[in-house]
């Protein structure tokens, strides 16, 4: 990549530099493990022009989406997560059975349940096909394609403009995002909102969450980069709710340019990522310094249980600890296995490092000394759910902003490490 992907000016050298790992959901049968599998460069940089952080290096979403093993559902956090979300918006935008609402990436119909169960008319547009047919058959319209000007049109016309465009976690998966947020923009009704949700960047960077870089994730986002790319598709950000999930993220609510009034949350946001530096290029090049000192400091950690004798296990399989455990070189010699609660991970391997997944009950027939939660962002739910394992001397670790052992009576400060406030509540 020699120019930004968003404005199209030419695109400096990467801040950060991860190395070459295989694809973070690309989980691995038992019998293929002897088999090379491809690796790609992970590498993010900054364009000073929009302040859009992107991947240097693009793997097609084909490879990326057509079948994928993330089923939003198996986590009981983000469940209720989505249901605060559908209640909030159905009462903001006072959606009822006259009312549309289309999801982008709608997964396993996770959050389109809650309008469904409202009785707003809901649709969701999944290009993971295991995915699209799981949701359909748990009653969730849904079709089986990528969101672009092709499908927006046909929207329009067999199903008619919603009035409420969702995207949660799919602004990142999007390399061709004006594109995208221009078909947004068409396929809206008169007076219709778009809310994506994502990670801020700003906060991925204060507590160096740096694992949530991975080749699905193109972009890394600042509420600075989403006015430039919302101004390009004459949309217009209104509103912004900080949100506590998956570390600290952005619900951004836009409009066609002029058709709303933009709240003050909007410059609220912008003067913090300035002050923060984020619209500025040094703060990356600490970042990077951030991420190797991290490193170490994990791998040191480990190093020095093993050596002490320690058994040593994960929970989850989350594509953020694929990059983890790749990027700091961490493999079945340090960690004997990791557990997760979706069946269709079980019994694979993880990518790169070949670390077998077992299912969660294996934590207690085992019963490691340590076990290294790679969804940290779900700790609070892990350990409440592994409450036995921590009874019985298990103890759980989290990776980032540091190593850090933590035991039942910390459960108040997992949920989200000195997180922002929601912030003030849009008015209806």
């Amino acid at each position: 990549m020699k120019t930004c992907l968003g404005c199209g000016a030419g695109l400096p050298d990467a801040f950060l530099n991860l190395g070459k790992t295989p694809l973070a959901n690309s989980y691995v049968k038992p019998e293929n493990a002897s088999l090379p599998e491809p690796a790609y460069r992970l590498a993010v940089a900054y364009c000073p022009s929009c302040h859009l952080v992107q991947l240097t290096d693009l793997v097609p979403p084909e490879d990326l989406f057509s079948e994928y093993l993330y089923f939003s559902s198996y986590s009981q956090s983000y469940i209720e997560h989505a249901r605060e979300m559908a209640d909030s918006l159905i009462r903001q935008f006072e959606l009822g059975p006259s009312k549309r609402v289309l999801e982008v990436a709608s997964n396993d119909g996770y959050l389109l349940q809650f309008f469904q169960a409202a009785g707003v008319q809901v649709r969701g547009v999944e290009p993971a096909a295991n995915i699209a047919r799981y949701a359909i058959e748990r009653g969730i319209p849904t079709d089986n394609r990528f969101f672009n000007a092709s499908y927006a049109e046909d929207l329009r016309q067999d199903y008619g403009a919603p009035d409420l465009v969702i995207g949660n976690n799919v602004l990142a998966h999007v390399p061709q995002i004006n594109e995208f947020l221009s078909a947004v923009r068409s396929c809206l009704a008169p007076g219709g909102v778009a809310v994506f949700e994502f990670p801020h960047l700003l906060e991925l960077m204060r507590a160096c969450e740096f694992d949530t870089i991975y080749h699905e994730h193109v972009f890394y986002y600042s509420l600075s980069a989403i006015r430039n790319l919302a101004d390009r598709a004459s949309l217009e950000v209104f509103h912004v709710e900080p949100q506590k999930v998956h570390g600290g993220s952005l619900r951004v609510f836009l409009a066609q340019a002029g058709t709303r009034p933009v709240m003050p949350s909007v410059a609220t946001v912008l003067a913090r990522e300035e002050n923060s530096g984020m619209t500025g290029a040094d703060v990356y090049r600490r970042f990077s310094h951030k991420v190797a000192g991290l490193k170490g400091k994990l791998v040191a950690f480990l190093h020095k249980r093993k050596a002490e004798g320690a058994r040593i296990a994960a929970y989850g399989a989350p594509a953020k600890g694929n990059t983890l455990l790749n990027y700091c070189g961490i493999g079945c010699d340090t960690i004997e296995f990791t557990v997760d609660r979706s069946p269709y991970k079980q019994n694979l391997l993880l990518p790169g490092s070949r670390i077998p997944i077992r299912e969660p009950e294996a934590l207690l027939r085992e019963m490691p000394d340590y076990t290294l939660i790679l969804p940290w962002n779900l700790a609070a739910e892990i350990v409440t759910q592994q409450q036995e394992y921590s009874e019985r001397g298990g103890r759980f670790v989290t990776p980032v902003p540091q190593p850090k052992v933590i035991d039942a009576g910390q459960l108040g400060t997992l949920t989200k490490m000195a997180a922002p406030s929601a912030g003030q509540s849009m008015q209806a």
